[in-house]
């Protein structure tokens, strides 16, 4: 019913930035909160960011005064500002939203498929 489409990931030297996009697409009302989460090899999946539909946001510590996320409700887009990246920001990195549905109370868990973001010089 509903799909989550990361884009943006790619190879980046320390010390630079990219920009992860997360599209929703289906048969939704409306998407309500969205975050980004990643997971590096051998570790478990941990939270980058939310934001709320309103764009109120709360980031994870390791990233907070690099990493910026915002959204456009026009485009049921999501996006991830990563500057002064580090090695250790590699990862693959998920999208993930809370989708309702016409004349439905409550709301139902989407993730997308993940995007590769590589830190390395």
């Amino acid at each position: 019913q509903v799909q989550l489409v990361e884009s943006g990931g790619g190879l980046v030297q320390p010390g630079g930035s990219l920009r992860l996009s997360c599209t929703a697409s289906g048969r939704f009302w409306k998407i309500h909160g969205m975050g980004w989460y990643r997971q590096a090899p051998g570790k478990e999946r941990g939270l980058v960011g939310i934001i709320t539909s309103d764009g109120n946001t709360n980031y994870a510590d390791s990233v907070k005064g690099r990493f910026t996320i915002s959204r456009d409700n026009a485009k049921n887009t999501m996006y991830l500002q990563m500057n002064m990246l580090k090695p250790e920001d590699t990862a693959v990195y998920y999208c993930n939203a809370d989708a309702q549905f016409m004349g439905v109370i409550g709301v139902t868990n989407y993730w997308g498929r993940g995007t590769q973001v590589t830190v390395s010089s």
